[in-house]
């Protein structure tokens, strides 16, 4: 991409939209296009055909998306999957019939089976059932991934899909009710610090595996994608390395300082037993994660211990 070329960041306030944002202006992109959702409401078909036509976009990162754990999905099915469906339609519609050069879609892992074989290779893709609790949201995203397709096969655009793993990072949601597993355990067990509480609840057995990509990481996969990716069919943006949810909550202990219990409610649904991709195809393309997870929990807790202080 030209360093002047026009680049729509859709989702730019977001966990992995603000960390592509700001990788692009490390890197030197000077014309970034970025809406807020209350500037453009993505899922309103009619707003984002004007706001395409007025841009003129060369380049779209669609990072946006309505997103969230175990609890969110649950609550919610019918707005994971109408909200989701409706943003990623108009963006990618929007984009053939403003010919945009070329468009990165970010789907995620949960499009894989829930028995797949591990790790999650990518033509594992609609060979078995989804994991019930983020069904909705999955599907909306293995429709955006066809549309991709479609859309390539019939009007000849070049519109990428990634799938990335679990994220975390600055700008994450550390809300208990809609977030996912890794900011919602360094907010309990930070408050339970605060608070003095004996013991930290992590919801389930502790016993699924999960696989843990920095934001910033995922940014510069992402970058690195739109300048060398040209394949129709999807690609993995992982680590390539997994951890025990009881080993994650023992590691966020250690590094928030908190010297209670760890009890675990296995009353609660696990989810998908394991999540780990194979990133064979994209390293050997020439990229791979390079922050370790420790040093990123480090950073992550430092950042929101300090915004919980300025809070306070």
């Amino acid at each position: 991409m030209d360093l002047n070329a026009k680049i729509y960041i859709a989702g730019h306030k977001g966990l992995v939209g603000s960390a592509i944002l700001r990788k692009l202006e490390a890197e030197g992109y000077t014309n970034l296009v970025c809406r807020t959702s209350k500037e453009l409401d993505l899922r309103e078909r009619e707003a984002v055909l004007r706001f395409f036509a007025e841009e003129q976009i060369d380049y779209v990162f669609l990072a946006a998306a309505k997103v969230g754990g175990i609890a969110a999905n649950n609550d919610y099915p019918a707005d994971f999957i109408r909200d989701n469906l409706f943003i990623q339609t108009n963006v990618i519609d929007a984009a053939y019939q403003y010919n945009v050069k070329k468009l990165l879609f970010l789907g995620s892992t949960c499009i894989y089976p829930k028995y797949a074989p591990q790790p999650l290779k990518e033509e594992y893709l609609l060979t078995g059932e989804l994991e019930p609790t983020n069904e909705p949201y999955a599907i909306a995203k293995i429709a955006g991934i066809n549309m991709c397709k479609s859309y390539n096969r019939q009007y000849g655009t070049r519109f990428i899909s990634a799938m990335p793993t679990n994220m975390y990072g600055p700008n994450d949601n550390f809300d208990l009710k809609s977030s996912h597993v890794l900011p919602a355990l360094i907010r309990k067990f930070h408050e339970a610090k605060q608070s003095g509480a004996p013991a930290v609840e992590v919801w389930g057995t502790g016993t699924p595996k999960r696989e843990f990509l920095h934001s910033d990481d995922l940014a510069e996969a992402c970058l690195f994608l739109m300048e060398h990716y040209e394949d129709n069919e999807i690609i993995n943006i992982g680590v390539g390395e997994d951890i025990e949810i009881k080993e994650l909550a023992g590691l966020i202990k250690s590094i928030v300082g908190y010297e209670g219990d760890i009890s675990f409610n296995a009353s609660i649904p696990d989810g998908t037993p394991r999540k780990l991709v194979d990133v064979t195809k994209i390293n050997s393309l020439g990229w791979k994660a390079r922050i370790p997870l420790d040093e990123g929990l480090r950073s992550v807790y430092s950042a929101f211990n300090q915004d919980t202080l300025i809070q306070a």
